[in-house]
C-alpha cells in the first residue's frame, strides 16, 4: 500500500471519530476534483459548488458504510455524480433555467503544466462542443468518457438498460462527430 493510501486510511479513521481536522484535510484533497466533476453534469458553478458541498457533508455522515472496496475518492465520487444527477433532473422538471443556456468553463485543476498546447486546445475544442449536444447525450458522454463510468454503471445511474445505455453512447458519439466536423471544419 503506498503512504498516500495509507495516510488517507488514518485521515478516514479520525473522520471516523470526529477529527475536524481530518475531514477538513479530505476535503482539501478531494474538492477540487469533486466540483469539476458535479460542474461537467449541472453546468452551473454555483450548483455545482452547492453540490460538492452537500456530496462532503453526505460522504462524511455515512463514511461510517465505507466498506474500503474501492477507493475513497472513487467513493466519493459516486456520491457527487448520483447528486449531480439528482439536481440535474430536479432543475430540468422545475423548467427553472434551460441548461444550454448557462455557460460555464471547465478547468483542469490537477496544477500540471502540459507542453502538449495543441491537444489540450483540440480537447477543449470537444469539451465546447459536448455543451452542445442533447442533454441525456452530454450527461452520458461525460460519465463515459470523461469519469470513466463502463455502460453499466451508466445504465445503473441514469435509469436506462445496458443496450439503451450502449445506443445513447453511440448516438452521442456521432452527435458529437457531426457537431466537430460542422463547427470546425
Amino acid at each position: 500500500m503506498s503512504q498516500k493510501i495509507e495516510h488517507t486510511d488514518t485521515l478516514l479513521q479520525l473522520c471516523l471519530e470526529g477529527k475536524q481536522s481530518a475531514q477538513l484535510e479530505i476535503y482539501n484533497r478531494y474538492y477540487k476534483a469533486m466540483y469539476n466533476t458535479a460542474l461537467r453534469i449541472v453546468k452551473d458553478s454555483a450548483e455545482a459548488e452547492d453540490i460538492m458541498q452537500e456530496s462532503f457533508l453526505n460522504a462524511f455522515t455515512k463514511l461510517h458504510t465505507f466498506k474500503g472496496e474501492v477507493t475513497f475518492g472513487s467513493w466519493l465520487k459516486r456520491i457527487v455524480i448520483n447528486n449531480s444527477i439528482y439536481h440535474y433532473r430536479k432543475l430540468q422538471k422545475k423548467n427553472e433555467t434551460p441548461l444550454d443556456d448557462i455557460m460555464y468553463k471547465v478547468e483542469d485543476n490537477d496544477g500540471v503544466a502540459s507542453d502538449h498546447v495543441f491537444t489540450e486546445l483540440k480537447a477543449q475544442k470537444v469539451l465546447e462542443t459536448m455543451k452542445q449536444l442533447k442533454d441525456n447525450y452530454r450527461v452520458s458522454l461525460t460519465l463515459h468518457l470523461i469519469e470513466g463510468y463502463d455502460y453499466e454503471e451508466i445504465g445503473a445511474i441514469m435509469n436506462m438498460s445496458y443496450a439503451n445505455c450502449r445506443t445513447t453512447i453511440s448516438r452521442a458519439k456521432e452527435s458529437l462527430r457531426k457537431k466537430m466536423i460542422n463547427t470546425y471544419s
